[in-house]
């Protein structure tokens, strides 16, 4: 059940409010309640708390920006720790600072059912991300946590690295916009080297740069769960890629791998190629905002001509002329496993939009995007 507008502006429809919330939950077959962009406010909060410790069947509760702030969490923390049915709980974009965060992580301690928890765009900073870890060092229910554009730092990302390196249920985590960092991102790959669980990681907009990223390829030359990695605006350019590359010749469980806005050029693009020749795992590769040019392109053809596993491959924004679209297009007649070949805005003329035409004559598997610009 979706709530669309929700509107507080004075004592009396505060009031109704606060009644429809309990009448809502009253409802013995509702299993997902989102109230998203709706000012419940924190006496709206309150009401649903009210309601959660009879309620016994939803599941799914999105609270995204409604205002609840530090009082209206810490009642959610306190109901959290009775509630048996709620297993997702969406609070990003709360302000919700490190106090909230701090009444969140002791009610995971003594919750058993919560296992997705999202606080996206709250500013937690380093001391709730701590108790938040240290939450999670106890907490055996969790497997998803989006932390993204919480603040935490690299001495955040160290702390929770410590209990990656115990956690075992932890499926999915987003560390994206939190300033980790090289040193955050060194800590975290020394995690994923012994970690069993993880499968996908989002660390974009993190300023990695090459030494963050030559950490995670070392890392994942022995991880062998990690399936998912994203990697956009970390200024990882040619080293980074190259670094990244070896890995891939080894790793045989990563299948996606995004690159988006990394200042990669030919001399990482070449490597990559040259990984994904002898890859049989990755399936898909965004390279979306890298200027690898004609030159980059033309070794990503060379490599389809023999990868067998690559569906999906976005080259978007990458300055290919008509040589480079050439190449590619040669390159899908033989290849049978692409499926999407994402080419928007590319510098691709006559020549390239006709061998790009030609060669549908004879693929049938793969869809091109965008090849008119």
């Amino acid at each position: 059940m979706k709530v669309q507008s929700f509107k507080s502006a004075d004592q009396s429809s505060i009031s109704a409010q606060d009644k429809m919330l309990s009448s809502i939950l009253t409802n013995s077959r509702l299993a997902t309640l989102d109230l998203s962009g709706n000012s419940i406010g924190e006496n709206g909060v309150q009401a649903l708390v009210e309601a959660l410790k009879t309620n016994s069947t939803l599941a799914t509760l999105k609270l995204r920006c409604t205002l609840i702030r530090l009082n209206g969490v810490q009642a959610l923390a306190e109901a959290l720790k009775a509630n048996s049915s709620l297993t997702t709980l969406n609070l990003s974009l709360n302000w919700i600072r490190d106090y909230a965060a701090q009444a969140l992580a002791e009610a995971l301690k003594i919750n058993s059912t919560l296992t997705t928890l999202n606080l996206e765009d709250n500013t937690i900073g380093e001391n709730g991300s701590l108790a938040l870890v240290e939450a999670l060092k106890t907490n055996s229910t969790l497997i998803a946590v989006n932390l993204s554009g919480c603040s935490i730092g690299g001495n955040g990302a160290q702390e929770l690295a410590k209990t990656l390196k115990t956690n075992s249920n932890l499926t999915t985590l987003n560390l994206s916009s939190n300033s980790i960092g090289p040193n955050g991102t060194q800590a975290l790959s020394e995690a994923l080297k012994t970690n069993s669980t993880l499968t996908t990681l989002d660390l974009s907009f993190n300023s990695i740069g090459p030494n963050g990223t030559q950490a995670l390829a070392g890392a994942l030359k022995t991880n062998s769960t990690l399936t998912i990695l994203i990697l956009g605006a970390n200024s990882v350019e040619d080293n980074g890629a190259q670094a990244l590359a070896e890995a891939l010749k080894n790793n045989s469980t990563l299948t996606n791998l995004d690159l988006t806005l990394n200042s990669i050029r030919e001399n990482g693009v070449q490597a990559m190629s040259e990984a994904l020749k002898a890859n049989s795992a990755l399936t898909t590769l965004n390279l979306t905002l890298n200027p690898i040019g004609d030159n980059g392109a033309q070794a990503l053809a060379d490599a389809l001509k023999t990868n067998s596993t690559l569906t999906t491959l976005n080259l978007n924004k990458n300055s290919i002329g008509d040589n480079g679209v050439q190449e590619l297009a040669e390159a899908l007649k033989s290849n049978s496993t692409l499926t999407t070949l994402d080419l928007y805005c590319n510098s691709i003329g006559h020549n390239g939009a006709q061998a790009l035409a030609e060669t549908l004559k004879i693929n049938s598997t793969v869809l091109i995007l965008g090849f008119l610009n």
